[in-house]
């Protein structure tokens, strides 16, 4: 990628900023793109750990028709996969990255909207002992998916929100309006219920991160253990729990995905990517 930073950046010529407010230079603007994804993804297939698995056929001729004819709705990016797949930590990269170039990117987890479960975790004792009673726990009916939904389409159409705010630390509270978001001009959002409902067809761009089983089963275990406070057998029946889930939920959705990735590669590869696409899409000069 630093090979096609230096190809694309050595040239002493800029392009000519078109006029983003016409057709015609929204037009220009998508051909640009186009022709720049492509040459990633030539480059990526290339690449000893490529990022890019596959690509849907129709992804690339959908954007560039939203980019043409509806310029002011903000870009939705859904990021799905399974559990321990790679996506917080895609996001944290993606979040670092693009604060540093200060590009407009807000990112939220879907996670947030969680139902608040905390009356069901007092009556069981745990929230283990909550799953163990066949509590299922990623079912789309557990997440609040109105608000998920008023939220983003809020966010896409220019309004800032707060969103709520499900705490990790086993007691299952949701703190509702505890986290502003700006409508930003890139909106990512992470978690499983991108996949799910209308909520699904409110993204310009869905992701999905794969994983080897085995790379998931290390990675889960460690933050389990880590960062979490699960003993390992807990951890266990948890990610027992969490593939069974997957293969009910998560799995049956991933090739309706605009785009799959590896979940396993590098970070410093995906991040060269992202400043290739900062690059480019600042690469014009005022008439």
């Amino acid at each position: 990628m630093n090979f096609l930073l230096d190809k694309e950046f050595t040239q002493s010529d800029k392009i000519i900023k078109p006029d983003f407010s016409t057709k015609s230079g929204r037009e220009f603007l998508a051909v640009y793109l186009h022709s720049k994804f492509n040459q990633i993804l030539n480059y990526d297939k290339k690449n000893d750990n490529p990022i890019f698995k596959s690509i849907n056929p129709d992804f690339l001729s959908k954007f560039t028709k939203r980019l043409i004819n509806n310029p002011e709705k903000r870009f939705l990016i859904g990021i799905s996969g399974e559990s321990a797949s790679g996506k917080t930590t895609i996001c944290n990269t993606i979040k670092n990255v693009t604060e540093k170039l200060n590009m407009p990117v807000e990112i939220l987890s879907a996670d947030n909207y969680f139902n608040d479960i905390s009356s069901l975790i007092k009556e069981y004792g745990s929230f283990d002992k909550l799953l163990e009673s066949g509590y299922d726990v990623d079912s789309p009916d557990n997440f609040n998916m109105e608000q998920l939904f008023y939220d983003l389409d809020m966010l896409s159409k220019g309004h800032d929100v707060n969103i709520p705010e499900y705490l990790v630390n086993g007691t299952g509270i949701v703190v509702p309006n505890a986290i502003p978001k700006k409508a930003n001009k890139i909106i990512v959002v992470e978690g499983m219920a991108t996949m799910y409902g209308k909520v699904a067809d409110l993204f310009d761009i869905k992701l999905y991160v794969d994983i080897d089983p085995d790379i998931q089963e290390k990675w889960f275990l460690y933050r389990a253990q880590t960062s979490r406070n699960q003993n390992e057998e807990n951890a266990k029946k948890q990610l027992a729990y969490v593939r069974q889930a997957s293969k009910k939920y998560i799995l049956p959705k991933k090739d309706k995905s605009d785009i799959i990735i590896n979940g396993a590669s590098s970070l410093e590869y995906f991040t060269q990517i992202i400043n290739y696409i900062y690059r480019i899409t600042n690469n014009f000069s005022t008439p």
